[in-house]
């Protein structure tokens, strides 16, 4: 069986594991010729999603409900996530290895990420939409609080068309390792800020922009 620290172990040699399907009980690791990547305070938000953002009622919390993230991620009717994954991602997040963000809309929830944290890398391992924009909305807030925090690798495994879009890129598994080496030599700390709120989070990315 699998340890939160073999976990961990896993991730600083550049691999990680997925399940076939939540029904299936084991876990395979995973080391892709190619490797998704985000900006780390450099997301990219299209003029309707600001515009959106602008508009008010959004907000973010971390670690709210951390279990209640990770069963939204994973309440789908394909998923990698099965029970042995979750048990470990709970106790990583008891060591302060795993965070969750999630974003509200209006006060009711819109969406959301988890991830892995080591050094001043982030392993971004799902994300949901509950509403419009949602998923969209967590990333925006994810990766402008990894920059405030001192991370520097945004890790997605894979890259995906929608986060393609939002500036997401493919490297070379060489590219990676040589970036997760640097960011793994890091000290970031993903409880070290606190969260803007929506209209901070604009002002922030339109001055980027």
């Amino acid at each position: 069986m699998l340890t939160a620290a073999q976990l961990l172990s896993g991730y600083a040699r550049g691999v990680f594991p997925m399940a076939q399907s939540a029904a299936d009980p084991q876990l395979y690791w995973f080391d892709p010729p190619m490797r998704g990547v985000l900006p780390v305070g450099g997301v990219h938000a299209s003029r309707s999603l600001l515009r959106e953002l602008r508009r008010g009622g959004w907000s973010a919390r971390l670690d709210d409900d951390f279990d209640a993230t990770v069963a939204a991620c994973a309440n789908r009717d394909e998923t990698w996530i099965n029970a042995p994954l979750k048990r470990l991602y709970r106790e990583l997040h008891e060591a302060g290895h795993a965070h969750a963000l999630d974003v509200r809309q209006n006060g009711e929830f819109a969406g959301g990420i988890f991830g892995v944290t080591l050094g001043g890398a982030f392993f971004g391992e799902s994300m949901v939409s509950a509403r419009r924009n949602g998923s969209k909305m967590a990333l925006l807030w994810i990766s402008s609080h990894l920059a405030r925090c001192g991370f520097t690798l945004f890790d997605t495994q894979f890259l995906t068309p929608h986060l393609a879009r939002m500036g997401g890129i493919e490297i070379t598994r060489t590219q990676y390792h040589r970036r997760l080496k640097a960011a793994l030599a890091r000290r970031a700390d993903c409880t070290a800020h606190d969260l803007p709120d929506d209209r901070q989070l604009w002002q922030e990315i339109t001055q980027i922009s």
